[in-house]
This record gives structure tokens, sequence and C-alpha cells, in this order.
């Protein structure tokens, strides 16, 4: 039984974040409930987006009752290639790539063929809450398909890869870069065999990489080294980030930002529950940045007792950037 508060005490040597502490002292205490159905639902934040002039994914059509699937052809607009993904959907579930059309029916990205009876289908389970948040019934949007970033192109199988920045009270605590892999079928989630690359704040460039929690250095089907790599418009992403957690009024939010080859930096969506695997990607704990975000937005003479025993260290200073102004 010692072997239990052995390994909690070297946890909190460690830094690291656990969930009971994530949810009781940041989530709770920094995010109001009223908040929550902003980020909870996508149609929502993009249209807040659109009014703080944060780009996001252009937005072709809503389908929100069953009987608009009559009208499906006339909503798609001959389109052959977009993303079909539900409103309070979480964890990248029902999402739907497009990537090509052959006849009357679609190719995913994985080559898959779809036939126009089973985009229909999809389009039906999505609106029957199946994908949602409590299994609510939902809408389905039909967006714009991220064109895969240059950068990107030796370290990523198949689909998109996206950042995940971690804000506290407005200010970036830790990121990662997810990667699509053939084990996660060309999708960015970590739980499904994608790999996080944490990502370091003040350079943008990838210092350690994860793949079901196990150490990598190289993309398993590319062969090519992850460490190192620099993620593009990393300080327009970084003010793209503080911007939306400002807006949505959390305190402790996940915001996922996409490069686009045409359009840049967009914002795929903000969370306000976001997981703790960014310290594995990272390979460091996230109480450390807490703490010394605290610490710099603080007076020292306001801190309780047990948090000025110890001073963290001062966070790296952020670059900014205009948000015109836009350099890969």
């Amino acid at each position: 039984m010692f072997w239990l508060f052995r390994a909690a005490r070297r946890l909190r040597e460690l830094g690291i974040l656990g969930m009971n502490r994530r949810n009781a002292e940041y989530i709770l205490d920094h995010n109001p409930r009223a908040r929550y159905p902003i980020v909870d639902d996508k149609l929502r934040m993009h249209q807040l987006c659109q009014t703080i002039g944060v780009a996001t994914p252009e937005l072709y059509g809503v389908v929100a009752y069953h009987s608009m699937l009559q009208r499906l052809p006339e909503i798609l607009q001959e389109r052959s290639d977009f993303v079909v993904k539900p409103n309070q959907g979480s964890a990248g579930r029902g999402v739907l790539v497009l990537v090509g059309k052959e006849g009357a029916h679609y190719r995913r990205h994985n080559g898959e063929v779809v036939r126009q009876e089973q985009l229909k289908q999809h389009f039906s389970d999505i609106l029957s809450g199946m994908y949602s948040l409590g299994g609510r019934p939902d809408q389905a949007l039909v967006q714009q398909r991220i064109e895969l970033h240059p950068a990107f192109s030796a370290i990523t199988y198949q689909g998109i890869p996206d950042v995940r920045v971690i804000l506290y009270r407005n200010e970036p605590a830790m990121a990662m870069l997810r990667l699509p892999t053939l084990e996660s079928n060309g999708r960015a989630n970590l739980h499904q065999g994608g790999i996080g690359s944490g990502v370091d704040l003040r350079t943008g460039r990838c210092h350690h990489a994860v793949q079901r929690n196990r150490l990598v250095h190289c993309h398993p089907d590319t062969g090519n080294p992850l460490v190192g790599m620099k993620v593009p418009y990393w300080d327009e992403i970084l003010f793209m980030s503080r911007r939306v957690a400002e807006a949505v009024g959390l305190g402790y939010v996940g915001v996922d930002i996409v490069v686009d080859v045409k359009r840049g930096p967009l914002l795929l969506e903000a969370n306000a529950r976001p997981g703790l695997a960014i310290q594995i990607a990272n390979g460091q704990g996230l109480l450390p940045a807490l703490q010394a975000i605290n610490e710099k937005l603080d007076p020292p003479a306001t801190l309780p007792f047990w948090s000025r025993r110890r001073p963290p260290a001062p966070p790296p200073a952020l670059p900014t950037v205009d948000p015109v102004r836009r350099s890969a």
C-alpha cells in the first residue's frame, strides 16, 4: 500500500497535474459553468470567432433536421471535398473527411469510398445524437477541408495535424503538436494512436514526442525525425490562442488550431476540459507552468503561504504578434 503514497509523492515532485486537482483547482475555480455552452457548441464558436476576428474553417452549411436530408445535394452544392462533423461532438468522434468524388460517390482521406446512402446515414446519425455530448439531438456542420501545410508533410500520415495550446488565466501554459499516423487511421487523436509532440512555447520547436505513452524520435510511417521541427506561424498561433481564451471567458481552456496551406492558422475548436496527456507529450508536468503564471500575474503578498515556499522560475517571455501580419 505504501507504494501508492510513494508514487503520489513522486508525481507531486515532478509537477504532474492529476485529474482530481485539475477539476477542483483549475476547472471548477476558473471556468464558469455558464460559459461551457460557448465552447461545447462549434457553431457558436464559429460565430464568436467571426466577431473577434479569428480565422476558422469556412462553414458551407448546417443540417439541423432530418427533413433537410432530402435537400442534401443542394446543401453540398456538388462539392467534391469537405468535412462533416457533429456540432456538439468531442474527441474527433463523428468527423468525416471527404477529399474527392468518384461519380456519384465520395472518397475519404484514407481512400475508402463513401456511397450517397452512407453519407446520408452519417448525417442522420449525427442528427440523432450518436456523437454528441450526452447523446442529445445534434446538428451536422459541413465545413472547409484543411489542406496540409508543406511544413508537416514529412511527419504526417494522410490526415491533418493540429496544435493544442492550454491556457491558464489567458496565458499559454503548455503546447503540443498532434500528428496522425497509420495506426490512428489518419486522425490526430492520441488515444487512437496519433503522436503527441511537445512544443516549446518560446521557439515553437518540437522537443519531445510520444505515441501511446512510448517515447518516439521518428514518425513511425514516414521515418522522419520529430524533434526539432518548427511549427509554422507559431507567433500567430499563440496570439490566436490568447484571443480565444479571453473571448470565451474560461480561465483554464484548451485551444486547437490547424494550419492550412492557403489560409494559415485556423481555429478548430476550444475545450473547457482539456485532457492531461499534454504532460506526457512534453515529458514534464503542467503544475510548474501554472504556478509560474500565478507568480507572474499575482503580487507575491496575495499568494497563500504554501505557494511561496519555493517560488517557481519565471516563465519564458512569449512573443507578441500583430494579428494582421503572418510569418511562416
